[in-house]
Formats: structure tokens, C-alpha cells, sequence
């Protein structure tokens, strides 16, 4: 019996000091056969993910404008995307660990509180120091925010449920980081009231008003441990190393990968093995480390966190890739750009809902990856084929199956890294695997768009592209071989 089992037989004043509490809405989300508490309470945690993913790209598409508005140089204007990166993955570890401390629900809510002011303030920005300001804040609470998603699923979802739900967590993901470049472009081509490139951050508002009202009423409350300790090195080792990870990662690609980025990188090793010794020391004295120690036995575990580091980092990049080889390779608008990704994101729901039907657990990964390799496959073939006739049409079929084998093995990912861990492991899990995802979603952006670009240069935006999804394919073939010689044939992590 895991913790989250025990719990639902417990009440209040009988829960141990570090056990979660009660779960009422998940309860009658049970028993009423998930009805309207438990969809609203889910949609709540999804406007969270939203919000952050909307955001993540933004600044790239909306730069000239912004140029054009504010003054300054471009190397400022990178620092509005790689500003609230680094503050996002720097952060995202503590705000895990936090998230047990003082309750998920309360973080969730002070994140999203916090990233709707900022976000206020970037739209208002009259400088681009103070928009830059801002995108670090909204980055920061952001890291809050994003850790607490995971936990907060478990306590809304019925065990029997969570691989539906981590699905639909997954599927909601992966389409707002496609939408978010191209919704970007069409707010600031269709200048809504006379807004321009401020749109971009105003839409946060509302979306993040909407988040906060269903949050405060549906989002159970679990009860903080007061009693856990702030590891304060541990804290400092984690921003360092991921930081010393994510800015050559970031800067790099742009710079032409100059020598500090390797010194970067050999810190960041160097920080996360000082790291794991510090963490174990901390956790053998009878102390509370940042990262439980325990969650390094659990084979599916850290099977998952490689197998979502392979897979995140393929998919998370496709979005640029995408909106690179329409937008400026065929000259596309932001709106025919957006409609010519439909068929993935079609794909990607059928995938969601109609998988589970056919296979499930560890075949479902395994199918999904499989069936997302042969698109990358055949959009690598087509866009070779196609060359400099490329009609965006002709990647429909490519992206249908992509979207197809995506939207299947996104359940299954966070199901077998997230459904095995114990409640008293959560926020350690939550932090460390949205800590993998950021990493991910940084190295596919830089590894793939070096490779489009380099290649662009040399042949065009057809090849580049081809060679970019090349790349991708590679890793979810990496994934797919990793899921199926460790993980084990229960899906939710028993080891």
C-alpha cells in the first residue's frame, strides 16, 4: 500500500506528521463518477500549465515589434526568452520541495497570483529593462507554480484515473507549446485593441483571473509540514547547476557555441555531482535533503526521467522547428501556420482518446512511441522529397501520425514517473521532473535549431527541417529503446 492509498482511510487527526490529508474532492470525484468538482478542479491545475507554456516562446516571435517599440539591442531582446527561462529552471526544484512545506494549493495560487502581476507589468512595460524585470518575475513564479501540478493531480484524480489524466495533462502541453509562438504572431498582427505586442502578455490576465477563482474554490488543500527544514545549500547547488546547464544552452545556438559555454557545462557537471553527495550527507544525518535520495531506487522513476528527457526533448522543439520552416521557410502567416499544425494537434488527441482503447500501461508507451518515430520518419522523408516545391500540406499526413504516437505515450510518461512515488515523495518528484522537462524543452530548442539552421545555410528550410526532425527521430527511438529494456511491465513503478 502507497501513501496516497493509506491516506484515503485516514482522517484528519489521524494523519502521521508527514502523510497528505484527506482528499475530499477526489473523493466525491470518485464516488460521483468524476463529475463537474473534479473537471473544474483540473482545469484549474491546466490553466497553470497553460499560462506557462503560452509564454515560453512569446518574446522570439514578438521581438521586432518590441525593438521597434521599447529601443534597445537584440541581445537585450534574447534576454526576455532566456531571462524567463533560466529564472523558471532555476527555480523549479525548490518550488517542488516548497510545495510539501507550506501546501501545493497555497503555492499553486501564490504562483499563478504572482505570474498574472507580472505579467500586467510586461504588458504595461515602458522600458525593455522593465519588461525583462518582469519576464525574470514571471519566470520565478512560474517555478513556483508549475511543481505543484503533478501533486495536485494526484489528490484530485482517482488512482484508477490518473493515466487519463496525466494524458490530458500531457496532450494540454504539448498544444500550448505549439500555439503559443503562433498565437503569439496572430495577437500581435491583429494588434487587438490597439495593444500590438503587449497582447501577448495581457492574455495571461484573464486566463490567470480564471485560474485563480476555479483554484480557490475546487483545488483541495493539503496540510503544509511545518516540521520539514529548508535546504538552503542544497537550494544553491540546484539554481547553480541548472543554470550553469540552461544559459549555454539558451545563449549558445546564437552565439556559435563559444568556449564558456563548455566551461559551463563542465560547472554544471560538477555542481550536480557535489550536488548528489550533499543530498545524501544531508539525508543519512536525519535531515531534510531537497531531493529524497529514495527517489533514486525506484527504477521506473528514474527509467522515466530519461526516457521524458529523450522524448521532451524531440517534441518540445517541434513547435520552433514548425514555426521556423512555415513562417520563414514557405513564408506563411502566423494564422495559415497555425492551421497547417492542426493535423498534430488532431493527432495528438485522437492518440489521447483513442489509444487507451487498444493497448494500455507499458504497451501504450511503447506503441506511442513507435507509432511518434514513423511520423518523425515520414515528415523527414517528405520534406526531403518536397525540397523547394514543399507545399505545407504535404506534411499533413507526417504530422497526423506524430501527433498520433504523441498524444498516446503522454500518459504513460508522467503516469510511470509520477504514479509509483510515494505522497511524502511528491514534491521532490514534481521538482525534479519538471526540472527534466525544462532541460529538455532548452536542448531540443538549441540542438534541432543549430541543425536547421546550419543546414538551412547550406540547402534551405526543407532540408534543414528534414535534418532537424532526422535529429528527433533519433531521440524518440533512444526513448523507445530505453522504455523497453527498463522499465518494468507495471506501469506505475513498482520496482
Amino acid at each position: 500500500m502507497n501513501a496516497s492509498d493509506t491516506t484515503d482511510s485516514l482522517t484528519n487527526d489521524e494523519l502521521p506528521g508527514r502523510s497528505a490529508p484527506p482528499r475530499p474532492q477526489a473523493t466525491s470525484a470518485r464516488s460521483a463518477g468524476l463529475g463537474a468538482v473534479f473537471w473544474l478542479a483540473f482545469a484549474g491545475i491546466l490553466l497553470g500549465e497553460i499560462l506557462d507554456l503560452l509564454d515560453t516562446l512569446v518574446t522570439t516571435v514578438a521581438g521586432p515589434p518590441i525593438l521597434r517599440d521599447l529601443g534597445g539591442t537584440p541581445a537585450g531582446l534574447q534576454w526576455l526568452s532566456a531571462g524567463y527561462t533560466l529564472a523558471l529552471a532555476g527555480g523549479v526544484l525548490i518550488g517542488g520541495r516548497l510545495g510539501d512545506r507550506f501546501g501545493r494549493k497555497r503555492l499553486f495560487l501564490i504562483g499563478m497570483a504572482g505570474f498574472v502581476a507580472a505579467s500586467l507589468i510586461a504588458a504595461l512595460s515602458p522600458s525593455l529593462d522593465v519588461l525583462l524585470g518582469a519576464r525574470c518575475v514571471q519566470g520565478l513564479l512560474g517555478a513556483l507554480m508549475l511543481p505543484q501540478s503533478f501533486g495536485l493531480i494526484r489528490d484530485v484524480v482517482p488512482r484508477e484515473r490518473l493515466g487519463a489524466a496525466f494524458g490530458a495533462f500531457g496532450v494540454t502541453m504539448a498544444l500550448s507549446a505549439l500555439a503559443g509562438p503562433l498565437l503569439a504572431g496572430a495577437l500581435v498582427s491583429a494588434d487587438l485593441f490597439g495593444l500590438g505586442w503587449r497582447a501577448i502578455f495581457a492574455i495571461n490576465i484573464p486566463l490567470g483571473i480564471a485560474g485563480l477563482l476555479i483554484g480557490t474554490r475546487f483545488l483541495p488543500a493539503s496540510r503544509p509540514d511545518r516540521t520539514l527544514g529548508i535546504d538552503y545549500l542544497g537550494c544553491a547547488l540546484g539554481v547553480l547547476a541548472m543554470v550553469c546547464l540552461v544559459f549555454p544552452l539558451v545563449e549558445g545556438p546564437e552565439l556559435g557555441w563559444p568556449w564558456w559555454c563548455f566551461a559551463l557545462f563542465g560547472a554544471a557537471a560538477l555542481a550536480v555531482v557535489i550536488f548528489v553527495v550533499q543530498q545524501r550527507g544531508r539525508s543519512a544525518a536525519g535531515r531534510d535533503p531537497l531531493v529524497l535520495p529514495s527517489l533514486f531506487g525506484k527504477i521506473a522513476f528514474t527509467g522515466g526521467l530519461g526516457i521524458s528527457m529523450f522524448f521532451f526533448t524531440a517534441f518540445m522543439a517541434s513547435s520552433f522547428v514548425l514555426a521556423v520552416l512555415f513562417q520563414i521557410g514557405l513564408g506563411l502567416t502566423p494564422l495559415f501556420s497555425a492551421l497547417a499544425m492542426l493535423p498534430q494537434a488532431v493527432g495528438m488527441i485522437v492518440g489521447l482518446k483513442g489509444s487507451g482503447k487498444l493497448v494500455s500501461g507499458r504497451s501504450r508507451l511503447l506503441a506511442g512511441f513507435a507509432v511518434a518515430g514513423l511520423g518523425q520518419a515520414t515528415l523527414a522523408a517528405t520534406l526531403l522529397l518536397g525540397g523547394a516545391a514543399l507545399q505545407a500540406w504535404w506534411l499533413a499526413p507526417g504530422l497526423l501520425i506524430t501527433g498520433i504516437g504523441s498524444g498516446a505515450a503522454m500518459g504513460p510518461i508522467f503516469d510511470v514517473i509520477i504514479g509509483g512515488v510515494d505522497e511524502a515523495e511528491t514534491g521532490s518528484a514534481s521538482g525534479v521532473l519538471n526540472a527534466t522537462q525544462q532541460i529538455g524543452g532548452a536542448t531540443g530548442v538549441a540542438v534541432l535549431g543549430t541543425v536547421l539552421f546550419a543546414v538551412s545555410g547550406v540547402a534551405g528550410y526543407a532540408a534543414g527541417a528534414a535534418a532537424a526532425y532526422g535529429v528527433s527521430l533519433v531521440l524518440v527511438l533512444a526513448a523507445l529503446a530505453l522504455a523497453a529494456r527498463i522499465l518494468p511491465r507495471d506501469p506505475v513503478g513498482r520496482n
